[in-house]
């Protein structure tokens, strides 16, 4: 494992072409050109990780650098991507040098408190304490049974169909307001918006273009915008069988929600409705005549990691009053493991070392679970991931790190 951690370096832009297609490789997947023959913008090389076995490409790793909103504010995060070792070298403990490589050097260079990525698979990332803090609800239904409650208001603004371009303007501002009042999501800077745009055919799996909407209000201020797909389909005997994949929806009020969603579940020819990448308590079910017939699945999304402890414990809020002293338990990151003395508050919070007696005894993943606020402290405690000390000290942090908006991530990366 030290041979591999010298061993490991950034790739050059000249050797982006072979570090690209090893990451496809390991993925069995089919990288598109326009990925591998430039290097992205979006992409930042000066982060980035491989391991050569002579001229050959056997693993990767990089990050992004990216901002997460929290309980009660933003932080700084290390986007983790590009995570791969080539088959022949799995195993090895090629991968467990990669990710100790990468949190020594998050932790030295003192930038991001918190580190995230998304999980290929979810057995592998626990043990270099990454938790999911945030679910998809992988929302689904038959248009026919989504209706609106007859009492919801829609307000006297417009739903309009609009191209790339007018959606981009109008939601460039939105995204940017909304997302900062909703734990786990992700901020867009203008090469995240060219990525998430991009529309190659080759990867609509069968659906049509990406298509557009946004919500004017009368005096023609923009409150909303959502993208869909269309995924056509007709049964045997010619009936329409289409799915509507809605993408996203976002709004500044409520009304403007209802009404872009009254849109999106109108379509002609469709049958369906799925919106993977929800969020799992979404407003939706609570707008319908039936709620029941919004199904959901929910999936892990977001895998957060605590880079420094003390740090990201006092950059996010706490809503009810906390004042404990929490034994962290951290055998991949050792900076972290010891005791920590935290105060926290609506307004702010205060996290130091200390040699006090602890109140809740936890290991770093139970922690990373519940730091934006959708995992209860008390359910990891019956699954044997908290210990309580001190009589109330569950309940009394608990509640401090629950948060009234469930955390959700649209954002893959």
């Amino acid at each position: 494992m030290t041979d591999f951690a010298d061993r490991l370096r950034p790739a050059t832009p000249e050797e982006w072409p072979a570090f690209s297609r090893a990451l496809f490789t390991a993925f069995a997947e089919e990288p598109p050109a326009s990925f591998v023959d430039a290097v992205p913008a979006h992409a930042e090389l000066d982060r980035s990780l491989g391991l050569w076995d002579g001229d050959r490409v056997v693993a990767t790793a990089g990050v992004y650098s990216r901002e997460l909103t929290v309980p009660g504010g933003v932080v700084p995060c290390a986007a983790v991507t590009w995570v791969s070792v080539a088959p022949s070298h799995r195993r090895r403990g090629v991968l467990t040098a990669l990710m100790r490589r990468q949190l020594t050097e998050l932790h030295e260079q003192g930038r991001e408190p918190v580190a995230a990525l998304w999980a290929s698979e979810s057995s592998i990332y626990g043990r270099f304490g990454y938790a999911p803090a945030t679910w998809r609800g992988n929302l689904s239904g038959d248009v026919a049974r989504l209706v609106l409650r007859p009492d919801v208001d829609l307000g006297e603004g417009r739903v309009e169909q609009v191209g790339v371009e007018e959606y981009r303007t109008a939601a460039v501002g939105l995204h940017d307001r909304v997302r900062r009042f909703v734990p786990g999501n992700l901020d867009r800077d203008a090469r995240w918006w060219d990525r998430g745009l991009r529309d190659e055919p080759a990867e609509r799996s069968g659906a049509s273009e990406r298509r557009f909407l946004r919500h004017v209000e009368l005096d023609g201020t923009g409150t909303g915008y959502a993208a869909y797909r269309v995924r056509p389909a007709w049964t045997d005997d010619g009936q329409p069988d289409g799915t509507v994949v809605v993408e996203e929806v976002r709004s500044l009020t409520t009304r403007a929600y209802a009404a872009l969603w009254r849109f999106l579940l109108s379509l002609d020819l469709v049958r369906t409705m799925r919106a993977p990448t929800a969020s799992p308590d979404d407003p939706l079910r609570h707008l319908l005549a039936e709620p029941r017939a919004l199904r959901s699945q929910p999936y892990d999304a977001l895998w957060v990691r605590l880079v420094d402890v003390g740090r990201a414990l006092a950059a996010r809020r706490y809503p009810a009053p906390v004042n404990l002293v929490l034994e962290v338990r951290d055998r991949f990151c050792p900076w972290n493991a010891g005791r920590w003395s935290l105060v926290g508050h609506p307004a702010g919070a205060f996290c130091a070392r200390t040699d006090a007696d602890p109140d809740l005894v936890l290991d770093v993943e139970a922690l990373a679970a519940a730091h934006l606020g959708g995992v209860s402290l008390a359910t990891l405690q019956a699954a044997g991931r908290v210990t309580e000390v001190s009589p109330g000290a569950v309940t009394q942090a608990g509640t401090a790190f629950r948060w009234p908006v469930t955390p959700w991530c649209p954002d893959e990366f």
